[in-house]
């Protein structure tokens, strides 16, 4: 039997990372699945009784929990690397009103500390594999036709611009991808979105498995759709 794939979920306690986590296991492949704190084990605990789950503290927000990471997965080869990180504040608020810390803990969390978590971890992922952040619609210049949440896309569009960096930089070899799961009912998403998370991981999960071994940097959604940057 040939191995088995392997993904690191980053962010897979609830919502769409635990949805990503479901979606690669019925896939048949190992997830690592991580978590900032014992009380998001709950349904990842659930999930890894069939042996295909395991779970690592990390808050991504933490240097010293991600160099924690990097040192206990070194022996480990990763197919998938996706980090799964977003927080967001009152959307109606202005950029030139937002408080400094608002602005700075928004930016750190989507951007800046995700893009630390690539750094500290690609070298683990295969050549033909696949490394990938969660972005947004609301990351994309070209397509910001309506405006608000302000704060929350700057934020996606300085991820989206820091992995193409990246990815330009680096030039492994390895696909990387900014994913937008489109408009999904989470905590974040809301009751009125069109988007189930079952359906949004799914799509997530076979757009990064036919992805892989195409090389360079893409900003996709999860049915696989080219975004504008």
């Amino acid at each position: 039997m040939p191995d088995r794939k392997v993904a690191l979920v980053v962010g897979a306690s609830r919502g769409l990372g635990l949805g990503l986590a479901h979606a690669f296991v019925s896939r048949g492949w190992e997830v690592i699945a991580t978590v900032r704190s014992a009380h998001g084990r709950g349904a990842l605990e659930t999930l890894a009784g069939n042996g295909l789950v395991s779970i690592a503290h990390m808050d991504i927000n933490k240097p010293e929990d991600v160099t924690a990471l990097r040192k206990m997965l070194s022996a480990r080869a990763l197919d998938v690397l996706f980090v799964n990180a977003g927080v967001a504040i009152d959307p109606s608020i202005a950029a030139e009103t937002v408080s400094t810390q608002d602005f700075v803990d928004v930016m750190v969390t989507n951007a800046l500390s995700p893009l630390r978590v690539i750094g500290a971890l690609h070298d683990l992922v295969d050549p033909e594999g696949v490394v990938a952040a969660m972005s947004s619609d609301m990351g994309s210049i070209n397509d910001n036709a309506g405006g608000g949440w302000e704060i929350y896309r700057a934020s996606k569009a300085a991820l989206n611009q820091m992995m193409k960096s990246f990815a330009i930089r680096k030039g492994d070899g390895r696909t990387y991808i900014a994913m937008s799961p489109g408009w999904v009912r989470t905590e974040m998403g809301g009751n009125g979105a069109p988007l189930d998370i079952e359906t949004s991981a799914a799509g997530i999960a076979e757009t990064l498995i036919a992805r892989s071994g195409a090389g360079g940097i893409h900003f996709v959604d999860f049915r696989n759709q080219p975004l504008a940057w």
